[in-house]
């Protein structure tokens, strides 16, 4: 026996509206947008580069990596972005609606920095790892630099030990 069909209809526009409602849940916390910019509340790791501090917010899933630190005005210095993949492999990078200049570190899962690479803010040139990695550390331009942490440097971090 069928559904009559304003019951079918009704039952169907229920889940539709149902459907919205879930859809607009999970998607709430990516389009939370601040004065600063998307992605202000992600959850926040503390990492460390020798003697350096880093508050490091967290882009997980395939949506907050997508979007990253486009649309910033600023970012306190010791704050950063760690990307982190399901996987190692290559990761390549760029700036298009990215308005700070960044550096950014390939991180291997020991949190030994393969590569780092300076990058342009509004741009679509790729910048990519040398090596296959799982992390991508994003900090100010020129925050290595200043701090002497270079290719070879280790960072320390609650993500990285458990991949040891």
């Amino acid at each position: 026996m069928f559904p009559t069909p304003g019951a079918f209809s009704l039952g169907k526009a229920f889940r539709a509206l149902a459907g919205t409602f879930a859809l607009a849940a999970l998607l709430s916390p990516l389009c939370a947008w601040s004065q600063d910019g998307p992605q202000m509340n992600l959850q926040r790791v503390k990492l460390s580069a020798g003697m350096h501090l880093i508050d490091a917010q967290v882009a997980i899933t395939p949506e907050q990596r997508q979007i990253g630190l486009m649309f910033r005005k600023e970012m306190p210095q010791q704050e950063g972005m760690i990307f982190v993949f399901e996987q190692a492999s290559q990761q390549c990078f760029w700036m298009k609606n990215t308005l700070l200049p960044l550096t950014a570190a390939f991180v291997a899962d020991d949190g030994t920095i393969v590569n780092l690479a300076d990058m342009k803010p509004q741009t679509t040139d790729a910048h990519c790892s040398a090596q296959p990695v799982r992390y991508v550390l994003e900090m100010n331009k020129g925050w290595f630099a200043k701090k002497g942490i270079k290719a070879g440097s280790k960072l320390g971090g609650p993500i990285f030990e458990a991949r040891r």
